[in-house]
């Protein structure tokens, strides 16, 4: 549980039970954040009627995979993000929906694996701006996983970028499944992050309208816009990777069915050369009179005339690069 209790801008107490909130956030010059991290029903239902929560947006905490957004009701914002985590080498979202009055911020985590100590280091780094209350402390939370967001498009964009020089590596593809693992997991992995990062302009978008009494403050706007436009680097980089990828697998396509052909085009050459001596010792095996036949120099003249022709058909073909 972390809670903190910010009067005037100047950070008073933290580590103080939920039940105390009720107690602070009756004084506007008080800000109040909590934290709470897989919540009953029932802890939920204690908080809403604190806060005065509307009962829609408490039954959207307990729905799992909802799309990232923002809910405007009449005292209190609604706001649902994904922090960025990795379970098993595969990228995991992970849930966080935010209450927003005029002067609390309810964060809901859906598991631990979201690192709210990093959210409150940013807002220890940038004490300075506490006295804007909630619209300070929503900020260091968005901007925390915007950050985390473009942090990973980065990671995914230099191995797609590594994943496109192995196909031309000198030596080859050495082990074709696990590159055709890989890309099917980069792919895996940026499909997740645009759903939970493309819906992110249309969140931060909506917080930066004017009309939004509870978010609106004008020192605090440039910072939200640097968030915006973190949000639409980060948007751009995933369509950009996306298109990487899908180039890669044709290149792949395009590589393998090269290769194929290549194969066909040697074996053919090798069918045609072989066919020669099978046609030459298949006359000669006849069962009927030839020229030659009983005589040994009929015997040299068709070894001579099987090697001379296997050997002038394998130089044509190989000076015509099919071999």
């Amino acid at each position: 549980m972390h809670t903190r209790l910010y009067r005037n801008g100047v950070l008073e107490k933290e580590g103080f039970p939920v039940g105390e909130v009720s107690d602070y956030v009756g004084d506007p010059h008080n800000t109040v954040w909590f934290d709470l991290c897989g919540p009953s029903p029932a802890d939920l239902g204690v908080i809403g009627e604190e806060l005065g929560l509307h009962e829609l947006a408490l039954e959207d905490v307990l729905t799992d995979h909802q799309r990232p957004k923002v809910d405007i009701y009449d005292n209190h914002l609604f706001i649902t993000v994904y922090g960025v985590h990795f379970a098993h080498d595969r990228l995991e979202p992970v849930e966080v929906n935010v209450f927003v009055t005029a002067n609390a911020l309810v964060t809901v985590r859906e598991n631990e694996h979201f690192d709210i100590g990093e959210v409150v280091r940013r807002w220890d780094a940038a004490a300075r701006l506490a006295g804007h209350g909630v619209s300070f402390l929503l900020h260091g939370l968005l901007d925390y996983v915007v950050d985390s967001q473009f942090d990973l498009v980065q990671d995914l964009d230099s191995q797609a970028e590594a994943l496109e020089e192995s196909l031309f590596a000198e030596d080859g593809v050495r082990d074709a499944r696990a590159l055709q693992r890989r890309m099917y997991e980069l792919r895996k992995d940026t499909a997740r992050l645009r759903k939970v990062s493309m819906p992110m302009r249309e969140v931060i978008g909506s917080l930066l309208r004017r009309d939004q009494d509870l978010i609106a403050d004008p020192v605090m706007a440039p910072y939200y816009e640097d968030v915006y436009d973190h949000v639409l680097r980060t948007a751009e980089w995933v369509e950009s990777i996306r298109d990487m990828l899908a180039n890669i697998r044709e290149t792949r396509l395009s590589q393998q069915g090269f290769r194929l052909n290549e194969i066909m085009k040697r074996l053919t050459g090798w069918a045609a050369i072989i066919a020669v001596p099978t046609a030459i010792t298949g006359f000669y095996g006849q069962n009927v009179p030839y020229p030659g036949e009983g005589q040994q120099w009929g015997f040299w003249v068709s070894l001579i005339l099987t090697a001379a022709v296997s050997v002038w058909l394998y130089t044509v073909f190989k000076k015509k690069d099919w071999l």
